[in-house]
């Protein structure tokens, strides 16, 4: 099985990489990497290194994020069923503040996302489920939810097109609606 990446920064919100492994395919279904150390750790600042995971399951029209920290890089992926992947600058001193980048994850475009601190992660589910990956580095601990950040889905400053106008939200995101 290869190992191979191919990784390329984008080209609207620097420092978010985009890596689409090489995935087999035979008459049994598909096979992929969603990582190698070697090849993915050099993308983190030196010292840094993935410290933990986490998987969610969402049903269809569940929207989770915006969402981030100001510590955490992020490795992001679905790996069954179909999301909208939106990544939002919230770096104050960035050229591209609040604007986002959106990305559909799939079994036909299976890609991953490397987001940096201060990058917003939010997702849309548009298939009937949705198991979604993250992959956490980061100094010290963890930033938990009293830690991050989180704009409101529907925020006008950042006016992200989403697949729906009600969308199923947790009380943390309906507490931060923009009316």
């Amino acid at each position: 099985m290869s190992f191979d990446f191919e990784i390329t920064e984008s080209q609207k919100i620097k420092g978010v990489y985009i890596i689409k492994p090489s995935i087999g395919r035979d008459l049994r279904g598909t096979i992929w990497t969603s990582f190698y150390k070697d090849e993915i750790e050099k993308l983190l600042p030196e010292g840094l290194y993935f410290k933990h995971d986490k998987f969610s399951q969402s049903r269809k029209d569940v929207l989770r994020g915006i969402h981030g920290d100001h510590k955490s890089w992020k490795l992001v992926t679905s790996v069954y069923g179909e999301i909208h992947q939106y990544a939002v600058d919230c770096r104050k001193d960035s050229p591209t503040y609040l604007q986002y980048e959106e990305f559909i994850i799939n079994s036909e475009n299976q890609i991953l996302l490397l987001l940096p601190p201060f990058i917003g992660n939010a997702q849309y589910v548009t298939s009937d489920y949705s198991v979604y990956h993250y992959k956490y580095a980061y100094h010290g601990e963890y930033a938990d939810v009293h830690e991050q950040f989180t704009y409101a889905w529907n925020d006008p400053k950042i006016n992200i097109k989403w697949p729906t106008d009600h969308p199923i939200l947790s009380a943390r995101d309906i507490k931060h609606i923009t009316n």
